[in-house]
Order: C-alpha cells, then structure tokens, then sequence
C-alpha cells in the first residue's frame, strides 16, 4: 500500500520555468503539466532518478482529469489528478493532440 506524505513546497518549474506555489499536494506544474520524478511513494521525496515527467495522456475520471507522465529517464509511468489551478488550454491541448508538449 502506498504511504502519502504531504509536503508543503514551492518550486521552479524544471521545464517552463514558471512559479509553483505548493499546497501540500502539488506533484506537476499547473502551466505546462510537467513533473519531476522525486517520489517513490506519494510525497516521500525518496527517488534517486530525478528525471523529468513528461505529460503523456489525460482522460476524465470522477469529476476531474488524470494526467499519466511518463519519467524521461527511467521510464517510470504514474498517473495524477488534475488540481483546479491547471491550465485548461494545457489539459486540452493533451487531450486532443497528445505528441504536443505544452510549454516547450
């Protein structure tokens, strides 16, 4: 069973450069979608790869969206909940086009 830890953090986004205000669930970029591969469980920050998570595919479940990333390094692939602050256009444009990279 996965174990969440929530983690409070900011950051600078790894692909588009924007500012990320963190909230404790914050685990992509809500301007281009991108993650980092940090985590081996939810929040644990206990991942030595480090790659960066590429916005692969979104489809609908339960009111909102899942985002699948796929680590360009590893090849680690891990889904995620959309939040409320994620750029539609972004969301949309993976939906209907999912070889365009937002943001790059």
């Amino acid at each position: 069973m996965k174990q969440f830890t929530k983690r409070v953090e900011d950051f600078t986004c790894a692909h588009c450069g924007a500012t990320v205000l963190g909230n404790g669930y914050t685990n992509h970029c809500p301007k281009c979608l991108w993650s980092r591969h940090v985590d081996n469980n939810p929040g644990d920050r206990q991942s030595d790869c480090g790659g960066m998570m590429e916005p692969v595919s979104v489809e609908q479940g339960n009111g909102k969206f899942v985002i699948t990333h796929k680590c360009q390094k590893c090849g680690k692939v891990i889904r995620q909940k959309t939040c409320d602050n994620d750029d539609i256009d972004a969301i949309i444009a993976l939906g209907t086009n999912p070889d365009f990279i937002f943001g790059k």
